[in-house]
């Protein structure tokens, strides 16, 4: 934990509510989208962050600091939101989360990404053939295509690009986060982005 989070941990612990208010602007908007990830509505998104919130709280003198308060945090959203959905009958197959290289899918063209020692953007999509139009990119409807793309994903890999790709996520704080390992992780977030990419090209060729 950086020194900040120290002193923010030890304010919450005195029981400050203005650090308790400022953790939830900062958090509470992200963590409704992540519980989404899980449950069907939003509503029961809210409501799982909210026993989150209760959760954290009741929890605060057993946090031991082993990783960020942000992954802390989110990781009893998730767990509690894989709760609510196994009782809504919408389960994420952890088979597959934790060793997707087992569950067979079609094999990507590599040249559809960069190398990984590309100086700029590692491992991202490479254009092809060439950039797509910026303006086009920006357009509602493109925007909403990405999100149906998006949810239309396996549950598994709609967790990790939601949490890389959306949140902002490092692949160290999703790995932490959802329990996976480095390489899980990536094979996830590649077929995810392949799929997401397919979507736009059909899109961007009409």
């Amino acid at each position: 934990m950086s020194t900040v989070e120290v002193r923010e941990l030890d304010a919450l612990r005195a029981g400050d509510e203005e650090a308790f208010v400022a953790l939830v602007r900062r958090h509470q908007a992200a963590m409704v989208r992540v519980a989404q990830i899980y449950v069907s509505r939003q509503d029961v998104a809210e409501e799982v962050v909210q026993e989150a919130w209760v959760g954290a709280l009741r929890g605060l003198d057993r946090f031991e600091g082993r990783s960020s308060l942000k992954t802390w945090l989110f990781r009893i959203v998730i767990n509690l939101a894989k709760t609510r959905a196994a009782r809504e009958g919408r389960t994420i197959p952890f088979s597959a989360l934790r060793a997707p290289a087992n569950v067979p899918e079609p094999a990507v063209d590599p040249e559809r990404f960069r190398p990984p020692d590309d100086p700029v953007r590692p491992g991202q999509w490479a254009p092809n053939p060439s950039e797509w139009p910026e303006q086009r990119l920006l357009e509602a409807e493109t925007l909403a295509l990405i999100e149906q793309a998006i949810e239309a994903l396996p549950d598994n890999q709609r967790a990790v690009i939601s949490l890389r790709d959306l949140e902002g996520w490092s692949a160290e704080e999703v790995c932490n986060a959802l329990e996976v390992s480095e390489t899980n992780q990536r094979v996830l977030l590649h077929r995810a982005r392949s799929k997401v990419r397919r979507a736009l090209e059909r899109h961007l060729d009409e």
